[in-house]
């Protein structure tokens, strides 16, 4: 049974490129905007508070962060800060939230009875309803505001905290890794990683920083020491080394292991083909970068990558739009909507899986968010998949030794 369409969880007034979950709050950032074109499309950041309402994912504004003439094409979250690559720059936010004042001689109640001034609502087509009452829960200052790329098109492509929020990794059209110390964002080292963009960036243990580039490369650096390169390919003789490009690198934990790692890359067709060739997906052992697997992921070209909190599931968009989340361990598709978006999906986000994630999750197993240039943001569930108990499969087992041996008896007497 194909899966159905996905809901349309939030409608932007602008085109988005980039959706971050908060680790443990039911909030969604997402970002994007038109640029410095004049064209009359705005830019910003856009908080969204999440919550079940009637057995139902629903999505509310809860504030609308203009930054200006600058679209956010990448942001990276560690707790309540936001790196997020605009232009060639990345611009550190801070953003708080407090429970919303009452209005005086209101007793905390508006005219339908709802506490506090914001109101619940579902998608809208301009994104901006009662955003002037609820711009009191976020407060957003800009902390720091620094050059990260430095080409003739200027651009920065990847941003990454580490995992305790003390490192900043950047990379973009210049092909220079440049690392920060935050929260001070002074730059502690820059180096030329690769002969073109930095398409993106994975931080894994002891700092390891893995960037993949349109330069068919994919490579793990020890500070500004390269540690190896990856081969995806070396052993499927069959493809030539420039045929595929890297376009996305992730490292993700491994159920049932603590502390393990496994990294996982997606590799696309360098030139496009009347007949297109499969687009695959690899997972890397997390310390010796051996590749362990590798199968193909379809025929659409990848353009963004996630990976859930347990590292169980894999979510996937396409430049046509569509939406795939594939199992970790086999790397098999198990869900898929073709064109869920009618452009390309520019990122992908799995619901934490924190105490208050599963509270969204509402029984499925997990819940993947997509955003793209056409200023949706959809909302994919992926069912709890049924199982029986180990205890009755072992009766059942049971079960049928004894009808086997009864029946043998049956059909050939004095069997037993």
């Amino acid at each position: 049974m194909a899966p159905r369409r996905p809901a349309e969880l939030y409608r932007a007034p602008f085109p988005l490129y980039t959706v971050r979950l908060h680790p443990r709050r039911p909030l969604a950032i997402t970002a994007g905007g038109g640029g410095a074109a004049k064209t009359g499309i705005r830019n910003g950041v856009h908080f969204l508070q999440l919550e079940q309402i009637g057995g139902q994912l629903s999505a509310s504004l809860l504030h609308s962060h203009d930054t200006e003439t600058r679209a956010t094409m990448t942001m990276a979250l560690a707790g309540d800060i936001i790196a997020a690559g605009q232009d060639a720059s990345c611009h550190i936010l801070r953003f708080s939230l407090r429970a919303p004042e009452a209005p005086s001689g209101s007793a905390g109640r508006n005219g339908s009875g709802e506490k506090g001034p914001r109101k619940r609502r579902g998608p809208s087509p301009a994104g901006q309803s009662d955003t002037q009452r609820q711009t009191s829960e976020v407060t957003v200052e800009s902390l720091h505001s620094v050059r990260t790329d430095f080409s003739p098109d200027a651009l920065q492509k990847a941003v990454r905290f580490n995992a305790d929020g003390s490192l900043l990794v950047t990379g973009g059209a210049d092909g220079f890794l440049r690392l920060w110390e935050f929260p001070s964002m002074k730059k502690t080292l820059e180096f030329k990683a690769h002969d073109g963009e930095i398409e993106d960036i994975a931080l894994g243990p002891d700092n390891k920083v893995v960037t993949a580039g349109r330069d068919f490369q994919c490579c793990v650096w020890q500070q500004d020491q390269l540690v190896t390169g990856l081969r995806w390919n070396e052993n499927l003789p069959g493809i030539p080394d420039k045929a595929y490009r890297y376009q996305a690198c992730r490292f993700g934990a491994v159920e049932d292991n603590a502390g393990a790692l496994r990294l996982y890359t997606v590799q696309v067709p360098h030139k496009r083909e009347r007949r297109p060739p499969p687009c695959y997906l690899t997972k890397w052992d997390g310390k010796s970068f051996l590749p362990l697997l590798t199968r193909p992921c379809g025929t659409e070209v990848i353009s963004c990558l996630s990976i859930s909190d347990s590292g169980t599931f894999l979510g996937l968009g396409t430049v046509t739009g569509s939406v795939a989340i594939h199992i970790a361990f086999s790397l098999q598709r198990l869900y898929y909507v073709k064109e869920a978006h009618g452009i390309v999906v520019t990122d992908v986000a799995f619901i934490p899986e924190s105490q208050r994630g599963r509270e969204l999750l509402a029984g499925n197993e997990a819940a993947l968010l997509s955003v793209a240039v056409d200023s949706r943001c959809k909302l994919h569930l992926l069912p709890s998949r049924r199982s029986l108990p180990v205890w009755l499969l072992l009766l059942l087992c049971a079960g049928l030794i004894v009808a086997t041996i009864l029946l043998l008896q049956l059909a050939f007497p004095g069997f037993l």
